[in-house]
């Protein structure tokens, strides 16, 4: 260390880091989304509610204005029908059937719960990195909102890694090449930056992030 012969780990600096944690933050909420859904779904069904038998999902626009309404006290089902889009296959009478229950207190207080967390957004700071997320959304496939987790997570001072390389290797996207005897043993990738590349994905040129 003291004749600098050891690399100097990787650290952002600080506004990048500062976007880092409400971009980290989002993508966990986004990976609990079904985790709530699915507990919506189970609240309805312990209140007697069937709405998955009558739309495909229960938070599409006509799920979500029946829920809102049970959230806010309505529960007469000929009510609550007329809150499901003119489009829906379902008739009439088979709408009013499946929204025949027994919502209480508790039941609206935990639909209200769990539809918050899912409709709860977080801002992060990124205008500084306007431009490079710009720039990286140009790229087929890369989203606006996995530009941000890129930028988030590499900051835009590439000086930092020698070549391409040493970034792709960084991140975890660098096949090993476990070779003997010429019989290749494993191509499996390593474990590189978690928040860029999910640990599970080993197949070569694998996705940055998961959207």
């Amino acid at each position: 260390m003291a004749h600098g012969l050891i690399r100097a780990k990787f650290v952002p600096d600080e506004p990048t880091q500062q976007m880092r944690d409400p971009l980290r933050t989002r993508k966990q909420m986004v990976r609990e989304r079904s985790s709530h859904i699915q507990r919506i779904q189970k609240t309805l069904e312990d209140a007697n509610i069937k709405l998955d038998s009558v739309v495909t999902d229960i938070l599409s626009l006509s799920g979500r204005r029946i829920i809102e309404a049970l959230i806010a006290s309505q529960t007469m089902p000929q009510a609550l029908a007329t809150l499901a889009h003119r489009r829906i296959h379902a008739s009439t009478d088979e709408l009013e059937e499946a929204l025949r229950g027994r919502v209480t207190r508790h039941h609206r207080f935990l639909l209200k719960l769990h539809l918050d967390q899912i409709d709860q957004e977080l801002s992060a700071n990124v205008e500084p990195f306007r431009a490079a997320i710009e720039v990286l959304s140009t790229i087929p496939g890369i989203s606006t909102l996995t530009a941000e987790v890129i930028v988030a997570e590499i900051g835009i001072d590439m000086s930092c890694f020698p070549t391409a390389g040493h970034l792709i290797s960084w991140v975890g996207l660098c096949p090993k090449n476990d070779e003997s005897a010429g019989k290749r043993r494993s191509n499996r990738l390593k474990n590189g930056a978690p928040w860029l590349r999910p640990r599970s994905s080993n197949a070569p040129g694998g996705q940055l992030h998961q959207r």
